[in-house]
């Protein structure tokens, strides 16, 4: 049986990434105190740089992001900053979607990723 990869997280209760068999789950949000929406989006994709490191892979095996907005309004800052970190190379493109919700007080972008290892 594989064994289970855990990367620890900030918070009780839960891990910020997980590995198992050939595929590495990962969840971030910001490492910084801004209401900027890039600056927020960029702090945390630096996270999920990261944590993809701790399961071995990086973002060019990414296979699907869901992207969490407070606001949809600020979709714009969040893309320009995703764009700046995937690169312009459509082969490590994943299959994207971006989803206006509620999250935890100062957070404006949450981003949940999944990887092949």
């Amino acid at each position: 049986m594989s064994e289970i990869t855990r990367v620890r997280g900030p918070y009780k209760g839960r891990n910020s990434g997980t590995a198992f068999n050939g595929m590495g789950w990962a969840v971030a949000t910001t490492q910084v105190e801004t209401d900027d929406v890039h600056d927020q989006t960029a702090s945390t994709l630096a996270r999920i740089d990261e944590i993809l490191a701790e399961m071995g892979t990086d973002k060019t095996r990414i296979l699907n992001a869901t992207i969490y907005v407070t606001d949809i309004a600020t979709k714009d800052e969040m893309d320009r900053a995703w764009c700046d970190w995937i690169g312009d190379d459509p082969q490590h493109w994943p299959q994207r979607a971006c989803v206006e919700t509620g999250l935890a007080a100062g957070h404006r972008v949450e981003i949940v990723v999944v990887a092949a290892l």
